[in-house]
């Protein structure tokens, strides 16, 4: 599960200056989906998590929810849940009856985490118009993103958002290993009321499990 939470979330990148120009329609309409994402107080996602490669006859799938408050989360995905107080990342492992604690620099802007996962291509990215399709009704407009990076461990992303609403309706990565991972959002509710421990670890929910400190 780790590993693929960071094929999803997790991207370092070290960029550099390169000649060459973000399309002006692609760019436009990138940002008006990171004026509109960053205008809520809240979010709360449900999505399908899909990782298929087919040279090697592998394909993956599940679903996952995540809440977000500022740079504040809580994952549920693969039956884990990591939770992310400002300032600590709890990730507790039912199935092992162990829960981790690590120190996350919340200011560090050179990985994606789940906190960013509507708004982690505002940096390090060449924006290009691509297809537009219409699915279920939707007309969904795709921005291909150009990792700056040329050592990314992926070629492309794009980056599906709905014309009308201009809220994003589906990531899909295409790694440079030949495989393609998609995160396609099934439901999609901003400054929704959430509990105010739902951001909060309380070790006392968790009786015989492992705790392991690694910092």
């Amino acid at each position: 599960m780790k590993t693929i939470f960071y094929i999803i979330l997790f991207v370092s990148f070290n960029p550099f200056i390169v000649q060459a120009q973000n399309d002006p329609k692609a760019e436009k309409l990138a940002n008006e989906v990171l004026d509109k994402v960053k205008s809520y107080d809240n979010i709360s996602i449900n999505f399908s998590y899909t990782l298929e490669n087919i040279s090697e006859q592998l394909k993956e799938e599940t679903r996952g929810e995540v809440y977000v408050e500022g740079n504040k989360y809580r994952l549920n995905l693969m039956g884990t849940t990591q939770i992310f107080d400002g300032s600590k990342l709890y990730t507790i492992i039912p199935a092992d009856e162990e829960i981790n604690i690590s120190s996350v620099n919340s200011q560090d802007d050179t990985t994606i985490t789940p906190s960013k996962m509507l708004t982690f291509f505002e940096d390090g990215y060449l924006y290009k118009w691509d297809i537009q399709q219409n699915q279920n009704g939707r007309e969904i407009q795709y921005i291909k993103l150009i990792p700056i990076d040329s050592n990314a461990e992926y070629k492309n992303i794009l980056l599906g958002v709905d014309k009308y609403t201009k809220n994003i309706s589906n990531l899909i990565y295409s790694m440079n290993n030949g495989t393609r991972t998609e995160i396609k959002i099934s439901s999609f509710k901003p400054n929704e009321p959430l509990s105010e421990n739902i951001f909060k670890f309380d070790k006392s929910k968790y009786p015989g499990y492992y705790i392991n400190e690694l910092d």
